[in-house]
């Protein structure tokens, strides 16, 4: 059964750094792109950035430039470091697939930014 597990939120200042892990299990975990998701109050979850099986890495526009994505697959864990972060980036970040593969959404880490 595949889980993925993420930390590493919490409370932050405008401009303030925070990294995110997301572990893996049950799976082969070096065969998938993988992406970061957020979902803010009352918004839909959108895709924040991306990462294929060779390293390549795609962006959201709200976060390019603040964000980065990373892999080690060794470790089975997608990394995100954010950077600069803003109000409008609180919310729950997840991982999954890319694309998402439905049952594999876990809890979350809850990011929240604010003076």
């Amino acid at each position: 059964q595949v889980q993925l597990v993420e930390s590493g939120g919490g409370l932050v200042q405008p401009g303030g750094s925070l990294r995110l892990s997301c572990a893996a299990s049950g799976t082969i975990f070096s065969i998938y792109a993988m992406g970061w998701y957020r979902q803010a109050p009352g918004k839909q979850r959108e895709l924040v950035a991306r990462i294929n099986t060779g390293g390549s890495t795609n962006y959201a526009d709200s976060v390019k430039g603040r964000f980065t994505i990373s892999r080690d697959n060794a470790k089975n864990t997608v990394y995100l470091q954010m950077n600069s972060l803003k109000p409008g980036d609180t919310a729950v970040y997840y991982c999954n697939t890319y694309p998402a593969t439905r049952s594999y959404w876990g809890k979350g880490t809850l990011v929240t930014v604010s003076s």
